[in-house]
């Protein structure tokens, strides 16, 4: 039999087929803690509860487009910097029906997001992880989210995409501290960061204090 005869007389209906899902915690930092995007669901199952956005993925589409998809219908933005999470699989995770989720996170500057609308809001992300009153295994997506983020400051430029294109030194600063949930010297932070930075000719004004120099991410220090 050949492979063109055997596809023929194959029958997918033969196995049972669970629906496939992507949820996506967005992240940013918001009155100085790190939070997420979520959604007060509408209806059932969990009406009422806080969700992540989530789309079912289209039989004609990706999983990273699904995820695109399902940001830019809640936050109206595109090509923002996302990664795959983690795939979440427990039988028992949605009362519907088998349904398998991809799980996503995304970084976006505060300044970057219009104010939700709607039913979504923004929650600190940390009490999301620890509620036990969210809909699905979504507290379960919001841990991993941040356990992920935290690992990923100390050895890639993954904090930069929580600030905007320019900035000043104390913002960057405070951006890592707030994921990193620790202090950090000023002079040890700034030598650290020292090669992946440039100085601009831009300096912040307004302030009662002295003006602070601006600066960007240097190109060649890719997040």
């Amino acid at each position: 039999m050949t492979e063109s005869e055997f596809l023929r007389r194959y029958r997918s209906s033969d196995y049972p087929k669970p629906s496939v899902t992507v949820d996506t915690a967005l992240f940013t930092v918001r009155d100085n803690a790190l939070q997420v995007l979520m959604i007060r669901r509408q209806e059932h199952p969990f009406q009422g509860k806080l969700s992540l956005p989530g789309v079912f993925v289209g039989m004609a589409e990706t999983l990273d487009e699904a995820a695109a998809r399902a940001l830019y219908s809640k936050t109206g933005l595109r090509d923002i910097y996302t990664e795959q999470l983690y795939t979440w699989g427990s039988p028992e995770r949605d009362p519907r029906m088998r349904v398998i989720s991809v799980s996503y996170y995304a970084l976006v500057p505060e300044q970057s997001l219009a104010p939700p609308e709607g039913p979504a809001l923004f929650c600190p992300a940390a009490e999301i992880a620890a509620s036990g009153d969210i809909a699905f295994d979504h507290s379960r997506i919001v841990a991993c989210g941040i356990e992920r983020i935290r690992n990923k400051v100390n050895y890639t430029d993954i904090a930069f995409s929580l600030v905007d294109e320019e900035f000043t030194l104390p913002e960057l600063q405070r951006i890592y501290e707030i994921l990193l949930g620790q202090k950090l010297y000023k002079a040890n932070f700034r030598k650290k960061i020292a090669e992946k930075i440039i100085p601009t000719d831009h300096y912040t004004s307004g302030a009662p204090h002295r003006p602070s120099r601006m600066y960007r991410k240097r190109p060649e220090t890719a997040g």
